[in-house]
């Protein structure tokens, strides 16, 4: 068997706003809470399992997210219609603009719990 990632949990203030917002965004189903997860599915199975916990005790991560460039332009319109601030690049340097590494499109911004979320076109290398 080969390694697959199946699920991980991602710690956030609020796990209801926290998945909702990822889901909306990326247009995704938000699942049936499921003890103190709230899940969503992402096209290759993977499960993001969101879980409230303290503020203080969140240390922010980064999540990446290859998307297609349909997807990338409903989503990046969403992120302007909000507006989150957005970067090109991870160490914010480049606000208000969008990469166009390897080929594709990529932008960073963050969530509501402070987690840096990153979606590409390509992947990096491709």
């Amino acid at each position: 068997m080969s390694v697959e990632l199946n699920h991980t949990i991602v710690h956030c203030r609020d796990n209801r706003e926290s998945a909702e917002f990822f889901a909306d965004l990326l247009d995704l189903t938000v699942g049936e809470e499921w003890g103190p997860f709230v899940p969503v599915v992402l096209a290759n199975n993977v499960t993001l399992d969101f879980a409230t916990i303290p503020a203080d005790s969140i240390v922010p991560q980064h999540y990446a997210f290859l998307i297609s460039e349909a997807e990338f332009d409903a989503a990046f319109a969403k992120i302007q219609a909000r507006g989150i601030e957005f970067y090109a690049d991870p160490q914010r340097k480049l606000p208000g603009e969008i990469n166009r590494n390897d080929g594709g499109r990529g932008v960073y911004f963050s969530d509501p719990g402070g987690h840096w979320l990153e979606l590409i076109t390509r992947p990096y290398g491709g």
